[in-house]
Protein backbone atom coordinates (compact mmCIF):
# COMPACT_ATOMS: atom_id res chain seq x y z
CA UNK A 1 0.00 0.00 0.00
CA UNK A 2 2.82 2.36 0.90
CA UNK A 3 4.54 1.60 -2.40
CA UNK A 4 1.37 2.31 -4.35
CA UNK A 5 0.83 5.67 -2.62
CA UNK A 6 4.46 6.71 -3.22
CA UNK A 7 4.12 5.63 -6.82
CA UNK A 8 0.90 7.64 -7.12
CA UNK A 9 2.56 10.74 -5.68
CA UNK A 10 5.56 10.42 -8.04
CA UNK A 11 3.22 9.86 -10.97
CA UNK A 12 1.12 12.87 -9.97
CA UNK A 13 4.23 15.05 -9.71
CA UNK A 14 5.47 13.83 -13.08
CA UNK A 15 2.14 14.49 -14.78
CA UNK A 16 1.79 17.95 -13.25
CA UNK A 17 5.42 18.83 -14.15
CA UNK A 18 4.98 17.69 -17.74
CA UNK A 19 1.67 19.58 -17.97
CA UNK A 20 3.38 22.68 -16.64
CA UNK A 21 6.20 22.25 -19.14
CA UNK A 22 3.65 22.30 -21.93
CA UNK A 23 2.72 25.88 -20.97
CA UNK A 24 6.22 27.30 -21.09
CA UNK A 25 6.53 30.31 -23.36
CA UNK A 26 9.75 31.32 -25.05
CA UNK A 27 10.72 34.48 -26.86
CA UNK A 28 13.43 35.43 -29.29
CA UNK A 29 14.95 38.69 -30.44
CA UNK A 30 17.68 39.95 -32.70
CA UNK A 31 19.24 42.10 -29.98
CA UNK A 32 21.67 43.78 -32.37
CA UNK A 33 18.76 44.91 -34.54
CA UNK A 34 17.11 46.47 -31.49
CA UNK A 35 20.36 48.14 -30.36
CA UNK A 36 20.90 49.53 -33.88
CA UNK A 37 17.61 51.45 -33.84
CA UNK A 38 17.79 52.78 -30.29
CA UNK A 39 18.13 56.59 -30.06
CA UNK A 40 20.68 56.14 -27.26
CA UNK A 41 22.90 54.26 -29.70
CA UNK A 42 22.66 57.14 -32.16
CA UNK A 43 23.85 59.67 -29.58
CA UNK A 44 26.60 57.29 -28.43
CA UNK A 45 27.77 56.98 -32.05
CA UNK A 46 27.86 60.76 -32.47
CA UNK A 47 29.95 61.14 -29.30
CA UNK A 48 32.23 58.29 -30.32
CA UNK A 49 32.74 59.76 -33.77
CA UNK A 50 33.64 63.15 -32.26
CA UNK A 51 36.09 61.49 -29.87
CA UNK A 52 37.61 59.43 -32.68
CA UNK A 53 38.05 62.56 -34.80
CA UNK A 54 39.87 64.32 -31.95
CA UNK A 55 42.24 61.38 -31.61
CA UNK A 56 42.78 61.35 -35.39
CA UNK A 57 43.57 65.07 -35.40
CA UNK A 58 46.20 64.58 -32.70
CA UNK A 59 47.76 61.70 -34.62
CA UNK A 60 47.76 63.80 -37.79
CA UNK A 61 49.48 66.68 -35.94
CA UNK A 62 52.28 64.39 -34.76
CA UNK A 63 52.62 62.93 -38.24
CA UNK A 64 52.78 66.42 -39.79
CA UNK A 65 55.46 67.41 -37.29
CA UNK A 66 57.45 64.34 -38.24
CA UNK A 67 57.11 64.97 -41.97
CA UNK A 68 58.13 68.63 -41.62
CA UNK A 69 61.23 67.76 -39.60
CA UNK A 70 62.08 64.87 -41.92
CA UNK A 71 61.91 67.13 -44.99
CA UNK A 72 64.14 69.67 -43.26
CA UNK A 73 66.50 66.85 -42.32
CA UNK A 74 66.68 65.67 -45.94
CA UNK A 75 67.28 69.19 -47.29
CA UNK A 76 69.85 70.35 -44.77
CA UNK A 77 71.57 67.19 -43.51
CA UNK A 78 74.49 67.60 -45.90
CA UNK A 79 75.37 70.97 -44.35
CA UNK A 80 75.02 70.01 -40.69
CA UNK A 81 77.83 69.12 -38.36
CA UNK A 82 77.99 65.59 -36.97
CA UNK A 83 76.60 66.73 -33.61
CA UNK A 84 73.64 68.54 -35.25
CA UNK A 85 73.01 65.57 -37.52
CA UNK A 86 72.94 63.21 -34.53
CA UNK A 87 70.57 65.52 -32.63
CA UNK A 88 68.19 65.79 -35.60
CA UNK A 89 68.19 62.01 -36.12
CA UNK A 90 67.40 61.48 -32.44
CA UNK A 91 64.62 64.07 -32.73
CA UNK A 92 63.06 62.15 -35.65
CA UNK A 93 63.28 58.85 -33.77
CA UNK A 94 61.68 60.48 -30.71
CA UNK A 95 58.79 61.86 -32.78
CA UNK A 96 58.25 58.49 -34.42
CA UNK A 97 58.27 56.79 -31.03
CA UNK A 98 55.82 59.37 -29.65
CA UNK A 99 53.54 58.76 -32.65
CA UNK A 100 53.52 54.99 -32.09
CA UNK A 101 52.90 55.35 -28.35
CA UNK A 102 50.08 57.82 -28.91
CA UNK A 103 48.55 55.55 -31.56
CA UNK A 104 48.49 52.60 -29.16
CA UNK A 105 47.09 54.72 -26.33
CA UNK A 106 44.50 56.27 -28.67
CA UNK A 107 43.28 52.85 -29.82
CA UNK A 108 42.95 51.71 -26.22
CA UNK A 109 41.16 54.91 -25.16
CA UNK A 110 38.83 54.69 -28.16
CA UNK A 111 37.81 51.16 -27.21
CA UNK A 112 37.30 52.18 -23.58
CA UNK A 113 35.16 55.14 -24.67
CA UNK A 114 33.15 52.87 -26.95
CA UNK A 115 32.48 50.46 -24.08
CA UNK A 116 31.51 53.22 -21.66
CA UNK A 117 29.16 54.87 -24.18
CA UNK A 118 27.44 51.64 -25.21
CA UNK A 119 27.15 50.02 -21.76
CA UNK A 120 24.02 52.06 -20.86
CA UNK A 121 22.48 51.23 -24.25
CA UNK A 122 22.84 47.49 -23.65
CA UNK A 123 21.70 47.88 -20.05
CA UNK A 124 18.51 49.64 -21.14
CA UNK A 125 17.82 47.01 -23.79
CA UNK A 126 18.30 44.21 -21.24
CA UNK A 127 16.03 45.96 -18.73
CA UNK A 128 13.29 46.33 -21.35
CA UNK A 129 13.64 42.66 -22.33
CA UNK A 130 13.40 41.58 -18.68
CA UNK A 131 10.26 43.70 -18.28
CA UNK A 132 8.72 42.30 -21.47
CA UNK A 133 9.64 38.76 -20.50
CA UNK A 134 7.86 39.09 -17.18
CA UNK A 135 4.87 40.90 -18.68
CA UNK A 136 4.41 38.26 -21.38
CA UNK A 137 5.04 35.24 -19.14
CA UNK A 138 8.15 34.16 -21.02
CA UNK A 139 10.58 31.73 -19.46
CA UNK A 140 13.47 32.66 -21.76
CA UNK A 141 14.22 35.23 -24.42
CA UNK A 142 16.87 33.96 -26.79
CA UNK A 143 19.14 36.37 -28.66
CA UNK A 144 19.35 35.14 -32.27
CA UNK A 145 22.06 37.69 -33.14
CA UNK A 146 24.89 35.27 -32.38
CA UNK A 147 23.35 32.48 -34.41
CA UNK A 148 23.92 29.90 -31.67
CA UNK A 149 20.29 28.79 -31.71
CA UNK A 150 19.97 26.11 -34.37
CA UNK A 151 16.18 26.12 -34.52
CA UNK A 152 13.32 28.35 -33.46
CA UNK A 153 9.71 27.56 -34.20
CA UNK A 154 8.44 31.10 -34.69
CA UNK A 155 4.88 29.88 -34.15
CA UNK A 156 5.70 28.79 -30.60
CA UNK A 157 8.21 31.51 -29.75
CA UNK A 158 7.34 35.17 -29.35
CA UNK A 159 9.38 37.65 -31.40
CA UNK A 160 10.09 40.27 -28.76
CA UNK A 161 11.65 42.83 -31.14
CA UNK A 162 8.36 44.57 -32.09
CA UNK A 163 7.34 44.60 -28.41
CA UNK A 164 10.70 46.09 -27.36
CA UNK A 165 10.49 48.77 -30.06
CA UNK A 166 6.98 49.67 -28.93
CA UNK A 167 8.07 49.74 -25.26
CA UNK A 168 10.95 52.10 -26.15
CA UNK A 169 8.70 54.17 -28.44
CA UNK A 170 10.93 53.44 -31.44
CA UNK A 171 9.06 53.55 -34.76
CA UNK A 172 8.66 50.06 -36.22
CA UNK A 173 10.25 51.13 -39.52
CA UNK A 174 13.24 53.02 -38.04
CA UNK A 175 16.51 52.24 -39.79
CA UNK A 176 19.88 52.19 -37.99
CA UNK A 177 21.83 55.45 -38.00
CA UNK A 178 25.02 55.24 -40.06
CA UNK A 179 28.06 57.30 -39.19
CA UNK A 180 31.58 57.31 -40.48
CA UNK A 181 33.12 56.56 -37.10
CA UNK A 182 36.72 57.64 -37.01
CA UNK A 183 38.80 55.16 -35.11
CA UNK A 184 42.51 55.83 -34.72
CA UNK A 185 44.48 54.18 -37.49
CA UNK A 186 46.24 50.93 -36.76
Amino acid sequence: MKVISKFSIVLLLFVSASAGAQNLKFGHINLQELINVMPERDSALVKLEKYGNELQENLAAIQTEYQTKYQAYQQKSATWTAATLETKQKELVDIQSRYEQYQQRANSEFQEMQQSLFAPVYQKANEVLAKLGKANGLVYIFDVTSGNIPYIDTNLSVNVLPLAKAEMKIPADKKPMQLKTAQPQQ
